[in-house]
């Protein structure tokens, strides 16, 4: 298997860490006790790292097709996985000091939990549906996968970008179904990358001068 290759695949797989990590913590948070506190903010200690992890894979593979993108979605990544972070951070304060038998409700300390939730808002909300879109135009630009794949990630980023927006300001509350064009486009992706990964620079230039 080539760097290339093997490359690809990390990215895929990273991919699939995140999908698994950010819908597994939502209901260790909704039970609330400590030991489920902890359990979800771990997996988004990892779903931060994967997040890092998918764009560092990426950025070899595409750097050569651009690299102000390349390096745009991988600055993206890094902020998204900060906020991340951030809201992990502000959670575990509900379980108070490490180590620490107590174990107080989200009721009671229901600020740590608003910030969680902006925090998750502001990074997979909207850092999310911008660093999908440079990384789909990239794609669709230099013809580096299927061009329904790019252009499933684009509308899917305009979607819930729009979406979360209106849930910021009050106008609308959150539409799960909205979420599943960017989710497809992710899932579209992957499969990709782990079955044949990227067109390489060669292949982009020939498939360019052939509709020349």
């Amino acid at each position: 298997m080539t760097t290339d290759r093997r490359l690809a695949v990390t990215a895929a797989l990273l991919y699939l860490v995140t999908w698994i990590t950010s819908v597994a913590a939502l209901p260790l948070y909704a039970q609330g006790g400590r030991t489920q506190v902890l359990g979800g903010g771990l997996l988004e200690v990892i779903l931060a790292a994967a997040v890092v992890g998918t764009s560092v894979a990426l950025y070899p593979l595409l750097r050569q097709h651009g690299s102000a993108g390349a390096i745009g979605y991988v600055a993206l990544r890094l902020l998204e996985a900060a906020v991340i972070l951030i809201g992990v951070t502000a959670i575990l304060t509900t379980v108070a000091q490490p180590a620490s038998t107590a174990s107080p409700s989200f009721a009671a300390t229901s600020g740590f939990q608003l910030l969680h939730d902006w925090t998750f808002l502001v990074g997979p909300g909207l850092i999310n549906p911008i660093n999908a879109t440079v990384l789909a135009v990239l794609l669709l630009r230099c013809r580096l996968v299927p061009r329904f794949i790019p252009l499933l990630g684009i509308v899917g980023a305009v979607l819930v970008g729009g979406m979360n927006l209106a849930v910021m300001f009050g106008l609308m509350s959150a539409q799960p179904v909205l979420a599943l064009p960017l989710f497809a486009w992710e899932i579209c992706l992957a499969t990709t990358l782990a079955l044949r990964g990227i067109a390489s620079t060669t292949s982009t230039r020939v498939a360019q001068l052939a509709t020349v």
